[in-house]
């Protein structure tokens, strides 16, 4: 779950020192700080509802409640700015913390209920919606259920990649490689097209879907505009999903310009690879 979020509007000195001190992570002087604030919002006289929630929420993810209440606690917030601040990134970003607190819960169908409620129809922000999209993907992924996880994948590195969250976007389309690479077929509908398509379902099942290699050149493409800045490191799953496309959709260029810096690289399975 994250521990960060966004602040209000307009900060607080003691909001901007408890945002620094969480980015720091000196959990301990965060705490403390955070007891002040919680209370200062709560003054009768004139109640920080948003800083109240804010606050509440941070503490649960820090630990400073019983882990029994975590869950309780997460759902009084996301109600709390549903009520005050609908659609706004804090609302945005307690779901998700909620969802992954679901999630981690072995809860995987709240998770994903709670996670449909970040939405453009809502309000939220398209960084979070984005967000949202690549935890219900790698959800749906998790139980076997491709279709959906592929759309969610796709949607999510869409989202990202027009919020100029570039490197995670990048994520998303690592993933989506990963499954659409299991079967390819040209005759298959692009995933805007499925999106587009897309029916609500009643609940999950187990259904998996061929990939377009248009779909796949977009996907390795994006992927290549980061990997190619740096190609060393001893783990590289990025290149070699790169490497693994190349061979399935026969297109020899992504091979020749990983061998074109094959000196830089040092994983050694990629090494390997390049030498066969």
């Amino acid at each position: 779950m994250s521990k960060h979020s966004t602040s209000k509007d307009k900060n607080p000195p003691d909001s901007l020192l408890f945002q620094a001190l969480l980015s720091e992570g000196n959990t301990e002087k965060a705490l403390e700080l955070s007891e002040k604030i919680l209370q200062e919002s709560r003054n009768l006289e004139e109640r920080d509802f948003e800083a109240e929630a804010w606050i509440r929420m941070e503490r649960a993810l820090l630990g400073a409640i019983e882990p029994a209440n975590v869950g309780n606690e997460l759902r009084w917030c996301v109600d709390r700015f549903a009520s005050i601040k609908p659609g706004s990134p804090l609302h945005g970003l307690a779901l998700l913390n909620l969802a992954s607190w679901h999630r981690n819960s072995n809860e995987r169908m709240m998770a994903l209920v709670t996670l449909a409620d970040i939405s453009s129809d809502a309000g939220h922000p398209v960084d979070l919606i984005g967000l949202s999209r690549l935890e219900s993907g790698r959800i749906l992924s998790s139980i076997g259920d491709l279709e959906p996880a592929m759309r969610h994948l796709w949607m999510a590195m869409r989202r990202l990649s027009s919020s100029e969250m570039r490197t995670e976007a990048v994520v998303c389309a690592m993933e989506w490689l990963d499954i659409a690479l299991d079967e390819v077929d040209p005759d298959s509908p692009t995933m805007d097209e499925r999106i587009l398509g897309a029916k609500p379902r009643e609940k999950p099942g187990m259904t998996t879907i061929p990939s377009n290699p248009n779909d796949i050149k977009e996907s390795v493409e994006l992927i290549l505009s980061i990997a190619l800045k740096d190609v060393s490191g001893d783990n590289r799953d990025d290149l070699g999903l790169v490497l693994d496309a190349s061979e399935t959709i026969e297109e020899p260029k992504w091979r020749e310009a990983i061998e074109e810096r094959r000196s830089e690289i040092q994983d050694p399975r990629l090494i390997e690879v390049l030498q066969s």
